[in-house]
């Protein structure tokens, strides 16, 4: 079945708010291989101007998909989620993550197309700080295998 394609440029509730910790942001710096110091020791972080440790800029995967879209869990999108794969993810960041930053994610579907058989949906969702300060906007295509529409021809 394909997607709804009324769901473009329909946004969903603010995520609950993430609470980055330090341990958080070691954690996922070590999981990636990163040893760069900022990103667990305080000092060091302090040393280039942060008034505490920072995430590597990937970090926010974490908070994009803690919550993965409530588009994806509406029924009436039409999403077949056992056909989704991930296509791609991109950040464009406006500040740093820094250890007690409480984030909130807004989604929005903004574009579903067909390429090939397969459908590819991006959802861009903007991570800002409770007080609404952005942090970073983070875009996902997500491709939907077998799905697209079969074309008269």
């Amino acid at each position: 079945m394909p997607l709804n394609p009324d769901f473009v440029g329909r946004s969903f509730p603010p995520s609950e708010p993430y609470e980055v910790g330090r341990e958080h942001i070691r954690e996922f710096a070590a999981a990636i291989g990163d040893t760069h110091p900022a990103y667990r020791d305080a000092a060091a972080a302090r040393a280039l101007g942060h008034s505490d440790v920072i995430a590597p800029p990937t970090f926010l995967t974490v908070v994009a998909f803690r919550r993965p879209n409530a588009a994806i869990a509406d029924p009436d999108l039409g999403l077949d989620y056992s056909r989704l794969v991930h296509g791609e993810q991109r950040f464009t960041h406006h500040r740093p993550v820094v250890a007690g930053d409480r984030l909130v994610s807004t989604s929005t579907i903004t574009d579903i197309r067909v390429a090939g058989r397969n459908e590819l949906m991006t959802i861009t969702s903007e991570i800002t700080t409770e007080a609404g300060e952005p942090v970073s906007t983070v875009t996902n295509v997500v491709v939907i295998r077998g799905t697209a529409p079969v074309q008269a021809g």
